[in-house]
């Protein structure tokens, strides 16, 4: 979980499928790198079939390291609310279970408090038709996922795009953000 070196950061992201959040951070100048995984759950080690099974308590992550002089976490989170369904809850577009609730895990107190905030701009702002149900919870430990899922979206563009276009997320993300 500790930063590439003492000059970059690391944030922890649970917005629904790990392949559809990973390029939007791969694509913010300032994030070193993007790794999909595991967390938030009891099992050590969990296989994507633990996972997607909802067997392990984990939701899909992708932990975003970063170079903070580059790019804020604040702006992260902003990336990240406007490309998830804050009120959508124990799902994600197409995607059910609890391994789909989409989630802020904080790694200090500063990183709390930013998602707090970003959070509660977000409830005060009143662009979203119901409540926020996205939680903030301390981050535990992160397992990367298979190495298959790496840059998925690279490796089968094709078969990314039908799932992304398939799941309902872009439609979704117009309704709530008009984008």
């Amino acid at each position: 979980m500790e930063p590439t070196s003492e000059s970059h950061e690391t944030a922890i992201f649970a917005g629904g499928c790990f392949w559809c959040m990973e390029p939007v951070f791969d694509a913010t100048p300032g994030v070193i790198s993007v790794t999909p995984g595991y967390t938030g759950g009891s099992t050590s080690n969990p296989s994507y079939q633990e996972v997607c099974a909802g067997e392990s308590g984990h939701l899909e992550a992708v932990r975003v390291v970063f170079d903070p002089d580059l790019v804020s976490y604040r702006t992260l989170l902003g990336i990240f609310w406007r490309n998830i369904d804050p009120t959508a809850r124990n799902r994600q577009f197409c995607d059910f279970g609890s391994q789909y609730q989409s989630a802020i895990f904080y790694l200090d107190q500063e990183q709390k408090r930013a998602a707090e905030e970003s959070r509660q701009e977000l409830e005060q702002s009143h662009v979203l038709e119901r409540p926020v149900a996205t939680e903030i919870r301390p981050a535990g430990e992160f397992y990367p996922a298979e190495e298959y899922h790496h840059k998925y979206y690279r490796k089968n563009p094709e078969r990314y795009r039908a799932y992304h276009e398939g799941c309902g997320r872009k439609g979704r993300l117009q309704e709530l953000w008009g984008r």
